[in-house]
Parts: structure tokens; sequence; C-alpha cells
């Protein structure tokens, strides 16, 4: 395992010190809201993940409500491996500014921490709170006394916009911030990136495939599970709607999608996106999810592709500005 992990790229989380590989794992498949997982399948997921030179792992408290933490919880008593696991927390209760509380922090960790089986989280993120939070100087106070208190290591923050991030960024001990960065939504590169490279602060890059479209496997009658938030959350009935295909209009983005593999041809459209967001400058780690051991193997593999020709990159932006910009550009 040791010599496959040193032929995959790590970089430095930002505050944080530790090193991640440039492809991580994100969990919210194995948790819920994605058609069903069962449990040993997770956990293969996982064991072919960090075969393959995962050494990040994302998760939440919300995913399966719990589900996503202790399958990596057992997964960590099982390997024993050095891992870096972040997960998110806040999306459990109604998301009101006045929720992000001391009291809530240290129950909301206490939780995390008893599902995952550790003493100490290695990083927690506010998963995309309200807009107010990030200008509530008692939110930042109350997450540096988690760190005092041992519970977390570190802080940071998931996030739905620009401004969102920036105003993390501007904070002294955010030690990162996850923000939708794919193809299809590529305005965190104007100023996100920029900012968090000057200050230190590492960026995490969510659904990257925005939710299997840049994957080139759908087609405008693929059929979404109802337990699959591809289907339910299609015009944000349960959660903002730019988690999923990135805000994109289906039709749209499928079209666009079979573009963008035409533009990519002799790699796979799903390799060709995680290869596109890796080279981006400031990005950490990007963590597409996997739900069977054969993506999970895949997606670890952009970490050591060639980076995409610079006549590849102009046409996956000439393609973003005439086919996705004005759907998604001015929203987030």
């Amino acid at each position: 395992m040791a010599l496959r992990w040193c032929l995959v790229e790590q970089r430095i989380l930002g505050r944080t010190g530790r090193s991640v590989s440039v492809v991580g794992l994100g969990t919210w498949q194995l948790g819920a809201d994605w058609g069903d997982v069962a449990e040993d399948d997770a956990l293969a997921v996982l064991h072919a993940a960090v075969d393959a030179g995962v050494n990040f792992l994302d998760t939440a408290d919300v995913y399966g409500d719990g589900r996503s933490e202790q399958l990596i919880g057992r997964f960590l008593r099982e390997r024993g491996d050095d891992l870096f696991v972040a997960t998110k927390m806040g999306r459990r209760v109604a998301q009101e500014p006045g929720n992000y509380t001391l009291d809530n922090f240290r129950a909301w960790t206490d939780r995390s921490r008893a599902n995952l089986g550790v003493d100490t989280l290695d990083l927690v993120q506010l998963h995309c709170p309200p807009t107010a939070v990030y200008e509530t100087d008692q939110v930042f106070d109350a997450l540096d006394t988690l760190v005092g208190e041992g519970r977390i290591t570190n802080y940071a923050v998931s996030v739905e916009t620009v401004d969102e991030a920036l105003a993390a960024i501007a904070r002294p001990h955010v030690a990162s911030v996850q923000i939708i960065l794919n193809a299809f939504r590529q305005k965190p590169l104007e100023r996100v990136l920029p900012a968090a490279s000057a200050a230190g602060v590492g960026i995490i890059a969510r659904v990257p495939l925005a939710s299997g479209l840049l994957s080139g496997r759908y087609t405008k009658d693929t059929v979404f599970g109802a337990n699959d938030h591809r289907n339910y959350n299609r015009h944000g009935a349960a959660f903002d709607v730019g988690e999923t295909f990135s805000g994109v209009d289906y039709d749209t983005g499928v079209e666009a999608a079979h573009e963008f593999a035409e533009i990519v041809d002799g790699l796979t459209p799903a390799q060709a996106a995680l290869r596109w967001i890796v080279q981006q400058p400031g990005v950490t780690t990007v963590i597409p999810g996997a739900r069977n051991v054969e993506q999970a193997r895949a997606n670890s593999v952009a970490a050591e592709l060639a980076p995409l020709s610079d006549d590849a990159l102009a046409k996956i932006t000439a393609l973003y500005d005439r086919r996705i910009r004005e759907l998604v550009h001015h929203r987030w």
C-alpha cells in the first residue's frame, strides 16, 4: 500500500497543515439520498479507495442520519490507516442562525465522535449554514472553544455561494472551504480560489461530476429512484437546487455532458472532469463519490493523469460559456 500511496499526489489542506490526496472520497452516497447501498458494498468502496491511494474521506452527520459516519468508524477500526476524516454539522436542525451555538456544537460533535469512534475530529465543517452565520463572531468563537476543548483539531465551512466562501476565507482560523466546483460550475475560479491561495486556506471541491452528469452515462430518459436526490430535489424542493446537477437544467446538462465527452476523447468523461478540477490553481482535493468498487478505483486514477491540454481547457471553457454560464453563473 505504501508504494501505491507514493504515486498519488498530495497537497497541504490549508491551515490544517496535513497532507491529503488530491482525489479524496465523498461519502454522501454511502449514507443516503443516492439510492440504497448495502453495508458490505459501502465498506468495499472505502477499502478500494484507500487501497488506490486515497487518504481523505469526507462525510457529514446528516448523511443517512449518521450512517455514513458509522460506516467510516467501522472502517477505521478495521484498517488502522493514518487517514484524514472531515465531517460536517448543522443540517440536522432547522436552518436558523440561532441554532449555531456552543452547546449545540458540543452535542453535534460528541455525536460525530461517537459515530466515528474517535476522541478528536480531524476537521469539522459547518454544513452550508445560513448566510448570516458567516458574519457572526460568536459562531467562530464557539468553534475556537471546541478546538481548545480537544473535541476537534480544525474547523472549516462548506458553502453554497462565492460570497459565503469569501466571508469564510477572511476568518483567521478557518482551515478550508468546501465549494461546488466542476466544469459546469466555474465561478469559484474567478475570486474564491485566488483568495484562498493568498490566505493559505484549503479548497475542497465537491459535486465534481455535477451529480453524475459529467460521467456522460445519463440520457434524457434516465430514471432516478424515488429516494435519489436527483429525482426529489431536481427543482430544489428539499435543499439548495445547486447541489443537484449543479443547478443546471437536466436536459441541457445531458446535452452539454455529451459535448464534454467529445472534447476529452481518449479519457473517460468522469476522469477528465476530475482532472480538470485537480489542475485548477488553488484546489487542494476533490471529493467524488462512488457507489461501487469500480467507480472508487477509476476516480483515483484521475490523480495520476497528465494535465488536460491547453486546447481541451479552452474548449471546456467555451462549452461552459455557450451552454451553462447563463444558467448558473449569476446564482451561486
